[in-house]
């Protein structure tokens, strides 16, 4: 209202379910407030009530995703994390098993935005701020320690992007010396200007050959070439689940998101449409865990038996607990996450901050950098590995 009292022309908002907290201010209740003014929207209240219902119903399904936000923060004039990237930061934190230092996390936002100097904070780079903050709190760094430590510290990847300058340059300019010593560390050079003005055009015809001689002919659209384009990590990781998984895409949300219990009965339509066959799905029962972490699930499908061996992911392997890193020349993980990449094998001869391996937690990636000069002599991981905090990577001797 102030703004538009100002002489905006647009304002945002959101529908009433959705708003508020971190969202956007409530829409129905901007239109009521104008309602009868020369401000007046022109839309009603009844417009609206059943678009706003529709979003009351999604957003039940998907509330095992909320933040568990309950009230607003005064302390954003401190921190000043973006609304939208504070519920992704809370709850991306939670999965880093960084639940009970969130207020130190808000802390570290703000220290990180100095360090990386004192930057606009919107996407992408509210991500590269929230990436460092959480690196620090992880590794319990002072703002001194990243100074002095630039040259070896395993930073985000998004740090390191944003430093060479692939996302840009900052009004302020780069921090000086953290961005040469970064650099310098890791061999490469920074980008001057515009990174868009020097990139290359995409060739679309021959990535769209490509993806089709991997995933088939039919299975390729330009919308999945695009989406190549833009996130190719992304995307090979959807085919690699929809290879497993088949297409989900005809599946309820609240199936999808919630899967059955024993002895609950559903009706899908897998086709899609009035044509397509109706299915009746039954779990009858779920086997117990074998020693290879699969078991024998059961279920009746238009009332016959079917029988299905599946990995169950939530089962910890018997004897699964990692050696820690403790010992020069060992590389660990910096903090919980998925091994995404191995740089090296064992045999091979690497310098002390060399990239060796990749790590990824909750859409933030990280070169792990080599802790030692020397010879790979043990690799204890393989991708898709799942780590906690200093468990151990790989040994150089």
């Amino acid at each position: 209202l102030a703004a538009a009292e100002a002489g905006a022309d647009v304002v945002d908002a959101a529908f009433d379910a959705m708003s508020g907290l971190t969202s956007q201010p409530s829409l129905g209740a901007l239109i009521a407030n104008v309602r009868g003014t020369e401000k007046d929207t022109g839309m009603s209240l009844s417009d609206i009530g059943p678009l706003n219902t529709y979003w009351e119903n999604v957003r039940q399904l998907y509330a095992p995703f909320e933040s568990g936000q309950l009230s607003g923060s005064s302390d954003v004039y401190v921190h000043e994390i973006p609304g939208g990237q504070y519920t992704n930061l809370l709850y991306q934190s939670r999965q880093l098993g960084l639940t009970e230092k969130w207020p130190q996390i808000k802390k570290k936002y703000a220290e990180a935005n100095i360090i990386l100097g004192d930057i606009p904070k919107v996407t992408p780079s509210s991500k590269v701020v929230g990436d460092l903050a959480q690196f620090m709190v992880a590794q319990n760094l002072e703002m001194k320690d990243v100074a002095e430590q630039a040259d070896t510290l395993a930073f985000p990847e998004s740090v390191v992007q944003y430093l060479r300058g692939e996302i840009g340059v900052p009004p302020g300019g780069f921090p000086e010396p953290l961005r040469s010593t970064v650099l310098k560390s890791r061999g490469l050079e920074p980008i001057e200007g515009r990174p868009g003005a020097a990139l290359e055009e995409y060739k679309f015809e021959e990535a769209e050959a490509l993806l089709k001689s991997k995933y088939g002919e039919a299975s390729i659209s330009d919308k999945d070439v695009l989406s190549h384009a833009l996130y190719p990590n992304v995307f090979i990781d959807w085919k690699n689940f929809e290879a497993v998984n088949g297409d989900v895409g005809n599946l309820p949300t609240h199936l999808f998101l919630n899967p059955l219990k024993e002895g609950d009965e559903v009706t899908l339509n897998l086709e899609g449409g009035d044509s397509g066959r109706d299915y009746v799905v039954k779990l009858v029962s779920k086997g117990q865990v074998s020693e290879d972490g699969t078991r024998v699930v059961s279920f009746a499908v238009n009332g016959e038996r079917w029988f299905m061996p599946v990995t169950d992911q939530s089962q910890e392997v018997a004897g699964g607990r990692r050696e820690k890193a403790t010992n020069p020349g060992d590389v660990g993980s910096p903090m919980p996450g998925v091994v995404v990449g191995l740089k090296v094998d064992v045999g091979d001869e690497v310098k002390e901050g060399e990239p060796v391996a990749t790590l990824s937690a909750m859409k933030m990636e990280t070169n792990i950098p080599a802790t030692a000069s020397g010879k790979v002599s043990h690799v204890l991981v393989n991708v898709g590995d799942k780590l906690e905090g200093d468990d151990l990577i790989m040994k150089i001797d």
